[in-house]
């Protein structure tokens, strides 16, 4: 296990001693693919302590009590769910990713096979949105309760439906085919119909959930992303208009040293790895969808914020600003991705990605084929299969990076 402390030094490059080769990229993504395959693409969830069957009755569905299950469920060393009778399931959100995956993996390799489960995928989330709402949207498959709001399951968030509905302007790109393109500005009717918006001088945060005022960055941000990247296939200077004032209350929340706040409610007021990526990548949808450049300089400042705070020299990514632990599957995966998005704007992006990926495949995949989901210290981790937390997301992140090689 790489060390934890953190310290200061350049990072090594491509082909260095932390570097991976694109054969063993690939030999992860296929030990991933067939651990997936094996298990019906169904895992747990970070969050899907309250589907208990056994502990569930014991809340009384109070507050207190349900976030005392959900986090404890989460949080525990080890994976309890078998015992306590949760079931492992498919996840909207995972689907998602593993469509944008399947779909880069044929664009590198040319194998008609990884198309058809790209289309599989996408398929299953056209088949499984949230229903009663303006437009097509995804929520969780299990009741959730958060600091600030109980999400009973099926009610969808921005999150989810912002990242899916990528997923789907991915396809249309890659299969050029109409109605994946429509499934996304069904996507951007919901975000701009069913979600309050919260005006903040010249720019307004949209909702993370269609009920409650939930002013959170990345969900806004990602709403705002999918809203432009939508407008500019279908023109439509609503989805714009709405895009730009959400990017600008964040763009105003930007804090002196280049980061951004998970939110700005004084219980949310934390600053993380992966949640900060999802915050660059919109700013990057944002401007080259428009061609708006007036946040440029934001961005910018976020990046480097973002790439000088959150790795150690040899790659491991560290989950909050002032403190490594614990390492996250979350954080590298996002990791990965973000930096190869970025790979056409920082020459030093992909060494990153390739050790981040190293030190994640050394350290946190199981000769079984699948991710763990945390590491607590060299010797404690938690080994819980979750689906969308890390199987989705790394194979995700390996394909596009695999993809850029």
């Amino acid at each position: 296990m790489a060390s934890m402390t953190v310290s200061a030094g350049k990072k090594p490059g491509v082909g260095g001693v932390n570097s991976v080769s694109k054969d063993k990229i690939m030999e992860s993504i296929h030990q991933l693919s067939a651990w997936l395959e094996k298990n019906d693409y169904r895992g747990y969830d970070t969050f899907d302590g309250l589907s208990s069957k056994y502990l569930r009755p014991l809340t009384f569905e109070t507050k207190f009590l349900r976030t005392v299950l959900q986090q404890g469920v989460r949080r525990f060393p080890l994976n309890v769910r078998p015992l306590l009778g949760i079931p492992k399931s498919r996840s909207t959100k995972g689907m998602g990713y593993l469509a944008k995956g399947f779909m880069r993996l044929q664009q590198a390799t040319g194998d008609k096979a990884w198309g058809v489960k790209a289309e599989s995928a996408l398929q299953w989330l056209i088949e499984n949105e949230s229903t009663g709402y303006s437009g097509a949207c995804w929520g969780n498959h299990f009741d959730y309760q958060s600091r600030g709001f109980y999400l009973p399951k099926g009610v969808p968030t921005i999150v989810w439906t912002s990242l899916i509905g990528h997923a789907f302007l991915d396809a249309y790109d890659h299969f050029k085919r109409e109605n994946y393109l429509q499934v996304a500005v069904s996507a951007c009717e919901h975000v701009s119909r069913d979600l309050e918006t919260y005006p903040e001088g010249d720019s307004l945060c949209i909702s993370y959930i269609p009920t409650g005022k939930n002013e959170i960055h990345n969900a806004n941000t990602l709403g705002a992303s999918l809203l432009a990247r939508t407008s500019s296939y279908s023109q439509n200077e609503s989805y714009l208009s709405l895009a730009r004032k959400a990017i600008q209350y964040t763009a105003n929340h930007q804090r002196a040293n280049g980061s951004w706040y998970y939110g700005e409610a004084p219980n949310v007021q934390w600053v993380d790895n992966f949640h900060t990526a999802y915050v660059l990548d919109c700013f990057k949808y944002y401007i080259t969808a428009t061609g708006d450049n007036r946040f440029q300089e934001k961005l910018d400042k976020g990046y480097q914020y973002w790439k000088s705070t959150f790795f150690l020299p040899d790659g491991t990514p560290r989950y909050y600003d002032r403190k490594t632990l614990p390492i996250d599957i979350q954080c590298s995966s996002q990791a990965i991705d973000t930096l190869v998005f970025f790979h056409d704007r920082d020459p030093e992006s992909l060494s990153l990605a390739l050790n981040v990926a190293k030190w994640t495949i050394d350290n946190m995949q199981d000769r079984t084929g699948y991710f763990y989901y945390r590491r607590y210290s060299p010797r404690l981790v938690n080994k819980t299969p979750t689906l969308h937390w890390g199987q989705a997301t790394m194979f995700c992140a390996l394909a596009g990076l695999y993809k850029l090689l």
